[in-house]
């Protein structure tokens, strides 16, 4: 299960009535486009007393009128909301994240946007290109574009590992089926792609060999989100 993009539901304000949450932060903004600042209260209820974990995460937004939207987001470690126009309607969007735990880097994201009055959430781009293979003579082929030509990684440092793990034997003849590790995206970061065109997001997403700890590199792509869809305007393999 990915830890990017999850859906999750959105609650009323009156199911809102946790008292074990506790205010992390209060922003000023207007996120609705009707010229005036709605306050968006995000409020966590944490895992223990002494916990830097967060069990439950919420947003609180309230406008004009008495109107109220509400956003429940999966527990995780220090969430924090930014905002920028991602989908360029002239109107701020809600960008979530938080630190998802473990050793793996992975970060739980979300974004949404109130403009018209509609809580909506806009799902965040996957790279879904990506292919990677092992090759004889201890060689990892990595494809991240089908229009450019694979990357190839040497691993004959590691060649002793890969031998008794029973992938390749002592001449580098491919002995396994097994694939590398295409992790999902682990970070996402906004980035101003122009004065003109504003924010787009770039993320990093990592692969490694026989395991999680055998990184091999990242493969970092620069995302734009236009006529309702996020577009690769570039992508980038990293070696580690």
């Amino acid at each position: 299960m990915s830890f990017i993009g999850l859906f999750f539901p959105l609650l009323t304000g009156a199911e809102l009535t946790d008292t074990s949450l506790k205010q992390l932060e209060t922003f000023n903004m207007d996120i609705t486009g009707d010229s005036s600042k709605e306050k968006i209260k995000l409020n966590g209820a944490p895992f223990a007393p002494d916990s830097d974990y967060y069990a439950e995460i919420k947003a609180v937004i309230s406008g004009n009128d008495d109107q109220q939207w509400n956003i429940n987001y999966e527990g995780g470690y220090n969430p924090a909301i930014q905002f920028y126009d991602l989908n360029h309607n002239g109107v701020k969007d809600l960008f979530y994240q938080s630190a998802a735990g473990g050793n793996r880097g992975l970060y739980h994201y979300h974004l949404h946007t109130v403009s018209t009055n509609e809580l909506k959430e806009v799902p965040l781009p996957e790279q879904k290109s990506i292919k990677a293979k092992f090759k004889d003579g201890f060689k990892v082929e990595i494809q991240i574009d089908h229009e450019l030509e694979p990357e190839t990684v040497n691993v004959n440092h590691r060649s002793s590992e890969y031998e008794q793990l029973g992938i390749y034997n002592e001449n580098g003849k491919l002995l396994d089926s097994t694939t590398p590790i295409i992790e999902p995206i682990s970070f996402f970061e906004p980035v101003e792609i122009s004065d003109q065109k504003g924010y787009g997001l770039k993320s990093f997403q990592h692969i490694s060999g026989a395991y999680h700890a055998d990184l091999l590199g990242t493969v970092e792509t620069l995302w734009y989100y236009e006529h309702d869809k996020w577009i690769i305007l570039e992508t980038e393999w990293v070696p580690s």
